[in-house]
């Protein structure tokens, strides 16, 4: 919910505050209230935050004379005769009839429906502002028109002659005429009687030239023009920004001030060791985002750092050399990843390079268990694993740990916040990594992830060549089998994916295992074919990634089990089945797989046709674009930062009114002033900003405490 703050009416208003039951306002009583409890507005703060979804202009009247038919227009006259018209059983149905008229002409308002409700309305020589569709028979008509009859000149309008508010509407609402005119008419008369208090400092308002609070929540219902509606929701969006970015400019000012973090040692002989073995040169970009994350493990002050870079820039060995600093000052490190294919994808990698350093590695996952399970809880509570890499499981009770200080956290979008803290409070005051391989916006990020300390690889390593991407159909699969053979002929792998969706998860997993089945027999007889996915034993699914890895096999046919954590260089073709039902960055992260060798690489987009205009959009924006955050940038605008990146798990409030892919001018002013405030006044303690900490304290704390958790 957007920032308003305390709430007072003027007297003729009875008083009613911000926090009292949508029930008591006139017109609406108990019945109706139940209604707009369930669709959320349980109080009056909630009405006043029903913001309409568009709006009619209905402001500009036309003389009858120039209407114009199948037009839409406004149009005002006097009563010149109403009453019923009776049809036969062979004419028309019986209708109820206004006549109006100007000095330009005349004009019938009519109802075949509802009648008993216009019934008796309108009485001779009453002025009527009328707005509908015009029709043409027997003579201009609008039927069933929005009107309003004008007792006295002057008197303001409500339904038509202004520009009019139209608001989200359900089947239980319009039962109970809770429909666009029926929220007018609770909303009109109790918004020309309130007042509602402004808690944003004044200096603040004046300096972003913002419309105070009440005329913007007053505008935003019923405006006087189309600028107006602009002006007022740009101010109720500030709102919500503002209050984001405040919670996040918080949490990051107490990290700042906390100096019970771990002063680890500078990098050591583990390090120097393991970067020898590498078979590369890290790039300049890793080279750039070490630095910054030792600095910050080597100061007093807990490290609070975001990584993010897109698919195979080299997040993964960087976040190893952390592990090691932490390792080299005898402390244990974690790493949690969401799924236990990631999980294991992770062991193997950090088992392979720290084991010959002495430096010993386990797994924990949900499907570990027994006489094994309880070997692996004894080794972490002693400090023999140094290293410990899982799943949810790492945050299960009965896992402790003996010197946990620092936290890695991958694909950390996919974990709630308490989860994030379950992990964290198994350490004393730990460093904390969090790595996304889905590139965020920077708008986004400063909404998400505000109180971060960000470090970005945007250099893939040298050598990688551009992924050709192109979209194909059913008809197309000869040909790419016919491809396909060409890239084997050259000692080149190839992923054949396939959707696996909750919804359809058994039809999916069919699908996948009878095209494996075809393409094994029918398709690809004299190649290696194998088959992977979530259903598989977590010990099958490690043999046949390293078999595929180690080019045991030509075609691995796969469901999204592989879309992180497997890295096989050989690998150069990638087929896509029915992409139009992947997400564009689940698309980007599966192409990722492909593309990590010298040799050029392909992805080819298979879909169902016809298909729909934003499965359309998605998939030409991938084929135009390799750039993770470019492609990131679309996939905002498409889906919005809701689904994008599902924000509620981090405790955040969910934007009503604020569009971060429009509002960026609105997001930095607000980030800028919210971080400004608490510079110059850390505990909103002075007196221009009472009304701000009140309203904070009233409404945010509690998401505040979440995501401080977080």
């Amino acid at each position: 919910m957007s920032s308003s703050v305390s709430y007072n009416t003027k007297q003729s208003s009875g008083g009613a505050k911000l926090g009292d039951s949508v029930q008591f306002l006139k017109g609406v009583g108990p019945k109706k209230a139940k209604a707009l409890n369930e669709e959320g507005i349980k109080t009056v703060e909630d009405l006043l935050y029903f913001i309409p979804r568009r709006y009619l202009d209905r402001s500009r009247i036309t003389p009858i004379s120039e209407l114009s038919i199948n037009t839409k227009a406004t149009v005002l006259g006097e009563v010149e005769a109403y009453g019923m018209k009776y049809g036969s059983r062979w004419k028309r149905k019986h209708r109820y009839q206004v006549i109006i008229r100007d000095q330009t002409g005349f004009l019938t308002l009519i109802w075949f429906e509802g009648i008993r409700y216009v019934k008796g309305k309108f009485k001779e020589g009453d002025t009527v502002v009328a707005s509908g569709d015009v029709k043409f028979y027997d003579g201009l008509q609008i039927p069933h028109p929005e009107f309003e009859i004008i007792s006295q000149k002057g008197e303001e309008l409500v339904h038509t002659g202004r520009v009019i508010p139209i608001y989200p509407s359900t089947a239980n609402l319009r039962k109970l005429h809770l429909d666009s005119r029926g929220m007018r008419n609770i909303l009109k008369p109790f918004l020309d009687r309130c007042y509602i208090k402004d808690t944003l400092p004044q200096r603040m308002i004046s300096s972003l030239n913002l419309l105070p609070l009440d005329q913007a929540l007053k505008k935003i219902h019923f405006p006087d023009s189309a600028e107006m509606v602009e002006n007022a929701r740009q101010r109720l969006a500030f709102d919500e920004l503002f209050y984001l970015e405040l919670m996040l400019a918080l949490r990051k000012k107490r990290h700042s001030q906390a100096e019970n973090g771990i002063r680890f040692k500078p990098p050591g002989k583990l390090i120097r060791m393991l970067l020898k073995q590498l078979h590369f040169e890290l790039t300049p970009a890793q080279k750039k985002v070490l630095r910054e994350i030792v600095n910050d493990m080597t100061s007093p002050k807990r490290m609070n750092r975001l990584l993010q870079g897109d698919v195979g820039s080299g997040k993964t060995i960087v976040a190893l050399v952390a592990v090691l600093l932490a390792v080299e000052n005898d402390h244990q490190a974690a790493v949690m990843a969401p799924t236990e294919i990631l999980a294991e994808q992770h062991y193997l990698t950090t088992h392979n390079l720290l084991e010959s350093l002495g430096v010993k590695t386990v797994l924990l996952t949900g499907s570990i268990t027994g006489p094994q399970r309880k070997e692996i809880l004894k080794k972490i509570e002693n400090g023999d694993a140094k290293v410990v890499i899982g799943t949810h499981a790492l945050i299960q009770e009965g896992v402790s740990f003996h010197r946990l200080c620092l936290v890695v956290i991958d694909e950390q979008h996919r974990f709630g916040v308490m989860q994030r803290a379950k992990l964290k409070g198994k350490g004393c005051s730990p460093d904390v990594l969090v790595m996304t391989a889905t590139p965020i916006p920077r708008t986004l990020a400063l909404t998400v992830y505000g109180d971060l300390d960000v470090s970005v690889i945007d250099q893939m390593p040298p050598g990688r060549k551009e992924i050709k991407t192109k979209i194909s159909n059913e008809d197309s699969s000869y040909d790419l089998y016919s491809f396909l053979e060409e890239e084997f002929q050259k000692g080149h792998q190839a992923y054949i994916v396939y959707p696996l969706v909750e919804e359809s998860e058994k039809l999916d997993l069919k699908a996948a295992t009878e095209s494996f089945e075809h393409l094994r027999k029918e398709v690809f007889p004299h190649k290696k074919v194998a088959l992977l996915h979530g259903r598989i034993k977590s010990d099958l699914r490690e043999k046949v990634m390293q078999d595929f890895r180690r080019g045991k096999f030509d075609v691995l046919v796969c469901t999204t089990v592989i879309e992180v954590g497997l890295d096989v260089p050989n690998a150069t073709v990638m087929i896509i089945e029915h992409a139009e039902r992947f997400g564009l960055s689940q698309l980007h992260q599966l192409r990722g797989r492909i593309g990590r060798g010298p040799a050029q690489s392909h992805c080819f987009l298979k879909a169902e046709l016809p298909l729909s205009d934003e499965a359309k959009k998605r998939l030409e924006a991938l084929s135009r674009s390799n750039d993770g955050f470019k492609i990131a940038e679309w996939d905002l605008r498409l889906r919005g930062p809701g689904e994008f990146f599902g924000t509620r798990q981090h405790g955040l409030p969910e934007l009503k009114i604020a569009d971060i892919t429009k509002d960026v001018k609105l997001l930095y002013q607000a980030r800028e002033w919210a971080f400004q405030i608490l510079e110059d006044d850390p505990h909103l303690n002075k007196k221009e900003n009472s009304g701000l900490r009140n309203n904070f304290l009233l409404k945010y704390k509690q998401r505040h405490k979440l995501i401080d958790v977080g």
